[in-house]
């Protein structure tokens, strides 16, 4: 049998027996559950583990993420992936805030933070550099441009391994 397509994102690989994207799967099913219960589905993370794997969701809101949004969502969410069972095996769900130093993954999460610092780390080099911690200048739909001591890098998304917010606190 033939290696099936993985799906790598920030801290897992995913592979899923029809060819098909899992990441992207859960996306469409449970972002209307989140969005009905008034949240936004931020991010989708899954590590699987021996005997045990973990799937994690960032929630956001514009009032912020309470516990109790967590709550709510990790049960409308539960009772989906219960009767749909798109991960074999056993898993734990966890629900949270993104948090100050949330990841970025699209475009239209980089364009709300325009101006912000941010950290990115790219798979290949890019300037003969893959780490970039500075100003997020701009964002479009295929690349991103950040400014690191005053020198601008143009970062195609495609080539993006991490990239979160990097906050001076």
């Amino acid at each position: 049998m033939g290696r099936r397509p993985i799906f790598c994102f920030w801290r897992c690989c995913v592979q899923d027996e029809g060819g098909r994207v899992l990441r992207e799967k859960l996306s469409q099913w449970l972002r209307p559950v989140v969005e009905g219960l008034g949240c936004e589905l931020w991010e989708i993370e899954y590590s699987p583990g021996r005997g045990s794997g973990l799937l994690r969701l960032y929630i956001d809101a514009p009032a912020g993420v309470s516990v109790d949004d967590c709550e709510r969502v990790s049960r409308a969410v539960s009772e989906l992936l219960d009767a749909e069972d798109p991960i074999p095996g056993q898993y734990t769900l966890e629900v949270s805030s993104p948090g100050i130093e949330r990841p970025l993954r699209t475009a239209e999460q980089f364009a709300r933070y325009a101006g912000e610092q941010v950290f990115v780390e790219m798979v290949h080099l890019v300037d003969e550099r893959r780490r970039f911690k500075g100003l997020l200048v701009e964002a479009r739909p295929d690349a991103i441009e950040v400014e690191v001591e005053g020198r601008r890098h143009v970062l195609p998304l495609t080539g993006i391994r991490k990239a979160q917010l990097a906050p001076d606190i």
